[in-house]
């Protein structure tokens, strides 16, 4: 399976880069949704889960291991067509003294890179997680220790314990050491919790200036590890995504080759060896089929999601009618400025909310109070409902 991605020239653009970076994570929560799900009717997958760091390392081991061996690309990269290369710089006397560019030559990849590649690709991101994970825990345990107090006095009971088993000898040598290594452990998880935000910083800093270089064309590595490994990704050309298949063949031919012992166990080791890399084909085939079904899922319950919890809009409704004037109730003056009770300009000027008309506050108080009604409309009204007017019309 390729995906192809439009781009001239073998340097692959910055979209490329950054879609085959983030498959990895998208595979992994597609496997973690997946796995979910299962354990729900399986419940001892949920054993799988608990080691989640693990499985998923040891996955993309076999996957990395496989992709660079038989097409000098990551998984990912593979998928998007992209290879990898050595880069060698070679410097002239002539451009030393014309001052013009270095020239870059491309070659293929040295077993060294490889084996430094999957270290890259698996090790660095499962030994992140793992800070991860512990970075939380401690940080978990700070709020705790900040809200409640610290209990470690109240609740760490391996004193008691290293001097209730000192009287039976041997058993109190290895509770010291016990309580040895949990003040080890809990100076380590501090010392985590205290440097690993500043690593964690560093490095989305060397990765994000990295990537700005790189979509500014002022670098042929997208991160700090192609570099340090003198790797650059290059888009694979037609020949070679043909040799592709011939190249796997010839691989696999080869290490049937080498198979030895009698006809009977070298024709197991061929089917189980056949076997092996037909799942491994299909494997890849799945977990790629995953990813995509993954995000369709999170993309259909996320927009459902979204409908369901989205407040309705209404349109706004009309305005209610303007209130009618009694016939025994005070006529309204022509000029809108005056007050109907006492024909003058309104002073302290103050509306009745009950009708909405504007009165003099001295006028409509003293009308109110004797009325208990709006003097234009005849409605009811207190002088509770008499509001005060700082800007009058």
């Amino acid at each position: 399976m390729l995906f192809q991605v439009g781009g001239q020239g073998t340097r692959p653009t910055f979209f490329e880069m950054s879609a085959a970076q983030q498959l990895p994570s998208s595979l992994r929560a597609a496997l973690t949704y997946s796995l979910g799900v299962l354990a729900l009717r399986r419940p001892f997958i949920h054993k799988i889960l608990d080691y989640e760091d693990e499985f998923f390392a040891l996955l993309m081991l076999v996957l990395e291991t496989h992709s660079l061996r038989t097409t000098d690309a990551s998984f990912a990269e593979s998928l998007y067509g992209l290879r990898r290369r050595g880069v060698k710089i070679r410097l002239k006397k002539s451009d030393v003294l014309a001052g013009s560019s270095n020239e870059i030559h491309h070659t293929g990849l040295h077993k060294r890179q490889k084996v430094l590649s999957v270290a890259f690709l698996v090790i660095l991101p499962y030994l992140k997680s793992k800070l991860q994970s512990v970075y939380d825990k401690q940080r978990e345990a700070a709020l705790q220790a900040s809200l409640w107090g610290d209990n470690d006095e109240r609740f760490d009971n391996t004193d008691d314990l290293v001097r209730i088993n000192n009287s039976f000898g041997s058993s109190g040598n290895s509770a010291i050491e016990a309580s040895a290594r949990a003040r080890w452990i809990k100076r380590l998880r501090k010392t985590v919790g205290a440097c690993y935000p500043w690593l964690h910083a560093g490095n989305e800093g060397l990765c994000f200036a990295y990537q700005l270089l790189y979509l500014l064309d002022a670098t042929g590595f997208y991160s700090i590890g192609l570099h340090a490994l003198g790797v650059q990704v290059c888009r694979a050309t037609g020949q070679e995504l043909m040799d592709t298949s011939s190249r796997i063949s010839k691989i696999r031919t080869r290490e049937r080759e080498r198979l030895r012992g009698p006809p009977w166990l070298k024709a197991l080791q061929g089917g189980l060896l056949s076997c092996g890399y037909a799942v491994l084909d299909y494997a890849q085939t799945g977990l790629i089929a995953a990813v995509f079904f993954f995000k369709m899922m999170e993309w259909w319950y996320q927009s459902a999601e979204e409908r369901m919890s989205a407040p309705t809009v209404y349109p706004p409704p009309p305005p209610p009618p303007p209130p009618k004037v009694a016939k025994e109730g005070i006529p309204l003056p022509q000029d809108r400025t005056l007050c109907p009770l006492c024909s003058q300009k309104r002073a302290n000027p103050s509306v009745l909310a009950i009708s909405g008309f504007v009165f003099c506050y001295t006028c409509v108080f003293k009308y109110v109070s004797q009325y208990k009604r709006c003097p234009v409309t005849l409605t009811p009204a207190t002088v509770d409902q008499i509001r005060r007017l700082f800007h009058d019309v």
